[in-house]
This record gives C-alpha cells, sequence and structure tokens, in this order.
C-alpha cells in the first residue's frame, strides 16, 4: 500500500443543463479539497481526466481546477485521456507521483459535459476511440459494437436476453437508491425485457435499457501517500492496481472475451498480498452495455466461460447476494461521464468502505473491487480499495 484516497467530491450525473465543464469541475474541486480538511496550497500536484474529443470545444483543461482557488496556481496540471477509462487514468497517474516522492498530495478531477451537443453527434465522437481503419463503419456507434458483441455470445452461449435484462433491473434498481445517479426508477424485470415505445431495440439485441446514457457530471478525490494519510479523518487505501492494454483492432483478439479484463483483475489479485475476488465486499465494474457486465462476471473468475448468466439469475450480484456488483447503479443507472466515470467509480467505492452510501450500503463492506475499461475493451484498470481509518 503506497497510496490512500482522503477526500473526496462527486456532482450529480444528468443532463445538467445549468452547468458547464468548469463549473462542473470547480464544484468537485473545491468540494474534495474540503472533504479531506486540507488547503488548496497544500497541493503539490492536479491531474485531470477529460475525454473530449468533440463533446465540447475547449479540450486544454488541465488548468480548470485553478478556477477554483487561487492557492492551485503554479502547481503542475496535467490532462489525461484514456477513452472510457480516462479517470481511472487519471487516478493511476496521481498514485505514481505519490509512489515516486515527487508529490505528497495529489487533486484528481474527473469531469465530461456530453450533453451540449445533438445526440446525433455522440455516436462518431465514441466511435473516434476505435481502430478507425477497420471499424469506422460499424454501424449505430458503441452500441452497435457491443451488440456484435452480444450477438457472438448468443450465438455461442444461447440467448441470453433474460439475463441482460435482470442485469439492467438489478443497475436500475440499485440507481434508484443513489441520490448522484442519472436515473433514479426501479424499472423492473419485465419493463428492461420487453421491446416497446419506451424501451426499443438500439441495436442487434441490445435495447435502450442495456445502453448506458450520455450524461454530464464530475468526481475528484484527493490521494496522499499512507503515512499522511493516517493522521487525516479517513484513509481508503489502494491494495492493489492494474493496467492492461490490449491490440486495438478488433481483428486480433477475441471481442467477446475481454481478455484484457481477465488479465487486469489476476495482477491485481496477485498483488495485493493475497486477496481473492472471494474476499471482496462488492464490484463497481463497467457496464457501458449490459452484454459487457455479463462478460466481466466470467473475466473477472465469478463464473466459468459462457456461465455468466448463472451470477445475475442467480441473485449472486445483488446487493444481497454472494458478491454485489454495482450497488451504486453503475454506469448504465449512475450515468457515464467519460472523464468522470473511473473517478466517480473510486468515490462510490470509499462511501461503502466508510459506512456512509446511505440506501447505496453494502452491510459491513470492508473490501473494493473496481474495474473500468476504455474502448472496444483495449484498456483495463482494477483497484482493489480498503480502509484503513
Amino acid at each position: 500500500m503506497t497510496a490512500c484516497i482522503v477526500g473526496w467530491a462527486h456532482t450529480p450525473f444528468g443532463k445538467l443543463d445549468q452547468e458547464d465543464i468548469e463549473s462542473l469541475m470547480s464544484a468537485v474541486t473545491a468540494g474534495a479539497i474540503a472533504d479531506a480538511g486540507i488547503d488548496a496550497a497544500d497541493v503539490d500536484e492536479i491531474v485531470v481526466g477529460h475525454f473530449g474529443s468533440g463533446f465540447i470545444p475547449e479540450t486544454f483543461l488541465s488548468s480548470m481546477p485553478m478556477q477554483a482557488a487561487d492557492a492551485l496556481r503554479f502547481k503542475p496540471a496535467t490532462r489525461v485521456e484514456n477513452a472510457c477509462a480516462t479517470g481511472s487514468a487519471a487516478i493511476q497517474q496521481a498514485i505514481k507521483s505519490v509512489e515516486s516522492g515527487r508529490a505528497r498530495i495529489v487533486l484528481v478531477v474527473g469531469a465530461e459535459k456530453m450533453t451540449s451537443i445533438p445526440g446525433r453527434e455522440v455516436g462518431p465522437i465514441l466511435l473516434s476511440a476505435n481502430y478507425l481503419r477497420e471499424e469506422s463503419d460499424i454501424q449505430s456507434g458503441a452500441a452497435g459494437m457491443f451488440a456484435t458483441m452480444a450477438s457472438d455470445y448468443f450465438a455461442r452461449h444461447g440467448d441470453q436476453s433474460d439475463a441482460l435484462a435482470r442485469i439492467a433491473a438489478k443497475n436500475h434498481r440499485n440507481g434508484a437508491a443513489n441520490p448522484l445517479a442519472h436515473f433514479r426508477k426501479d424499472l423492473g424485470f419485465e419493463f428492461c425485457r420487453t421491446e416497446s415505445e419506451k424501451n426499443p431495440v438500439i441495436a442487434g439485441p441490445l435495447k435502450r435499457t442495456d445502453c448506458s446514457a450520455v450524461s454530464d457530471g464530475a468526481a475528484a478525490v484527493i490521494i496522499t501517500d499512507v503515512e499522511t494519510a493516517m493522521a487525516m479523518p479517513k484513509a481508503i487505501a489502494f491494495r492493489a492496481t492494474a493496467h492492461v492494454n490490449d491490440f486495438k483492432p478488433m481483428s486480433k483478439r477475441d471481442f467477446g472475451l475481454l481478455e484484457g479484463c481477465e488479465v487486469a483483475w489476476k495482477q491485481a489479485f496477485a498483488r495485493s498480498g493475497g486477496i481473492t475476488l472471494d474476499d471482496l465486499s462488492f464490484v463497481e465494474t463497467h457496464d457501458c452495455f449490459t452484454i459487457a457486465e455479463l462478460v466481466e462476471y466470467e473475466a473477472m473468475g465469478l463464473t466459468a466461460r459462457g456461465r455468466g448468466a448463472d451470477a445475475i439469475n442467480e441473485g449472486w450480484t445483488e446487493k444481497d447476494g454472494r458478491l454485489p456488483v454495482n450497488p451504486s447503479g453503475g454506469l448504465k443507472a449512475k450515468g457515464h461521464p467519460i472523464g468522470a466515470t473511473g473517478v466517480s467509480m473510486h468515490v462510490m467505492s470509499s462511501l461503502q468502505l466508510m459506512g456512509e452510501a446511505r440506501d447505496m450500503q453494502i452491510p459491513g463492506a470492508e473490501l473494493a473491487g473496481i474495474f473500468n475499461m476504455g474502448g472496444a475493451a483495449v484498456t483495463h484498470y482494477v483497484s482493489i480499495l480498503q480502509r484503513l481509518r
């Protein structure tokens, strides 16, 4: 353990018409600094996670958190980007700065403003994360890509539409208890399973309830070394982290296996000092589409390959199950403002470990697992968190 989260902040996620990227980043910057009980002058470095790529005209945002406090002026600040795993990339960059001794206290801000542009423009922006030499003609953008995953999975293992609908229903039920979630309505299994005017097919076997929404939002954390953290009110330690990248072209790998996810989880467990999947109290995982969560059950080792449906059909991943998955509502219900997502996962997990998750709370939560994925399953990040104080 070389780093801890000692403070955090999180805006609501959703269509936030009254907010822009500056107000979102300023709010969580000020909030996280206050939550950690430090002064802005104590921050040694700033890392900003922002995908950008056309959602807003302004993309050079590394200094934007300084708008929240003049004392942040002249701090080193860098923007990082790694597709939908941008927030986790920013967190791991902060950990490296702490581990190296170059910084003692690092502010990490993840943010995205996605709803300012017409909906028809979102798909091409998201698809820009793909290997365009081969994948530029995918219909329906990211939804079409994961619809291909679902169709291939169904061809191998049978129609899993019931399992996908149960995942959607679970995450919407969990999101209903999250005051920061984009969607706070328990839709129920039948609505998620049934094609309707309000739940149309988007691509292949995926309906609207199988797809995460376009969201605005921001989250921030303060990261420091363990020794410093132990003198502060809160200390959520990184027991282990892992980051792996796969080949970018889907043609060079089996997209439907999420092998990078499997490797990242194995690396994290190997570095954790003996923790296994059975030891985790819950997992926040990257359910950009319900089929992704289903396959991630298999990649993390919860079930054998082809048996992911067992985990949801038998209730293992419900809040009162063997391994609760996405008690926050996940990307599906909480929302997926790209640059903020990975940071949000760490905030939601920290709330659980502090016993401060209110209606989302998993009783007795002690160890959290986080999986954040970017692009067409290209970049993969895992964190294992434990409360020290």
